[in-house]
């Protein structure tokens, strides 16, 4: 795990209990002994259950956690996710954080097998993009892989991605496939991805060697196709730009190889979860 102050768990705890839980300290006998059960409500894909789990742990050692469900399994609601056994105080004091790490990371699971369900059965993969939630990119970039999704880069030092941002600050293509060759030489193994959002481009960055991916930036199916007709050989082509379940099957039919969706993880919803608790003595 991550050191404390960049670790998530441990920063939700810390925003979470504070100083510690005073209802539970007045409310809960110091002895008891309890089971808790975490149950889905809803359909869903889980993801985040040791994540969970881990949260368990780190209020109290004393805790005995089983996750039921690994991550990735298909939910139809009324399922047992994670069982936590010991005291009854530790389990209500880790409650809410376990639970906010399980619904929102089994949302972007969720969201993520309904975009790969909606693609059919074409081969195209769906990405993620750094669309993240500050501090939880690692975690939710698993819950896409739970979901059946694939990552993009991580961070900026992964890979190379060519914006028009970047291809403003220099008009010539000239030099920009310079820059693509020096690159080539000093980081001879690195990823390099260049946007186009417009065919004419696409027909200019063919011209380039050294480019791994096309990325296709709010471009029309039919302006998608051909442009993957044009390079199909040559390089691989990532789809983006307004995706949502309505069209990504018909983006998946142009025949690129990905297609990025950044909904997947800015804009899951929270997966209906609770956590019962059953007395089990002194």
């Amino acid at each position: 795990m991550k050191e404390p102050g960049t670790d998530p768990i441990s920063i939700a705890l810390q925003e979470d209990v504070g100083e510690g839980d005073v209802t539970t300290a007045f409310f809960v006998p110091a002895g008891l002994q309890a089971l808790g059960r975490i149950i889905a409500r809803e359909r869903g894909v889980v993801a985040g259950g040791e994540t969970a789990a881990e949260v368990f742990r780190r209020v109290d050692p004393q805790l005995t956690v089983a996750v039921l469900q690994p991550d990735g399994t298909a939910l139809t609601g009324g399922e047992i996710i994670l069982e936590v056994r010991g005291p009854a105080r530790s389990i209500l004091t880790a409650e809410r954080v376990a639970l906010n790490f399980l619904q929102r990371l089994s949302g972007v699971a969720t969201l993520t097998r309904q975009f790969v369900d909606a693609t059919g059965k074409s081969a195209t993969k769906i990405l993620d993009t750094r669309k993240t939630t500050p501090g939880l990119r690692a975690l939710e970039k698993a819950a896409v892989v739970a979901g059946g999704g694939a990552n993009h880069r991580s961070n900026l030092n992964e890979m190379v991605l060519v914006k028009d941002n970047h291809l403003s600050t220099d008009p010539g293509l000239s030099q920009f496939a310079g820059a693509i060759q020096k690159l080539r030489q000093e980081r001879p193994g690195i990823r390099i991805e260049v946007e186009a959002d417009r065919l004419e481009l696409v027909h200019s960055l063919l011209q380039i060697a050294g480019i791994d991916v096309i990325l296709l930036d709010n471009m029309k199916p039919s302006e998608m196709r051909e442009a993957v007709a044009l390079g199909r050989d040559k390089v691989k082509f990532e789809a983006s730009g307004g995706v949502t379940l309505k069209t990504v099957r018909q983006i998946a039919a142009t025949g690129v190889d990905y297609i990025s969706v950044g909904a997947l993880t800015h804009s899951a919803r929270a997966i209906d979860m609770s956590l019962e608790l059953t007395h089990v003595g002194a």
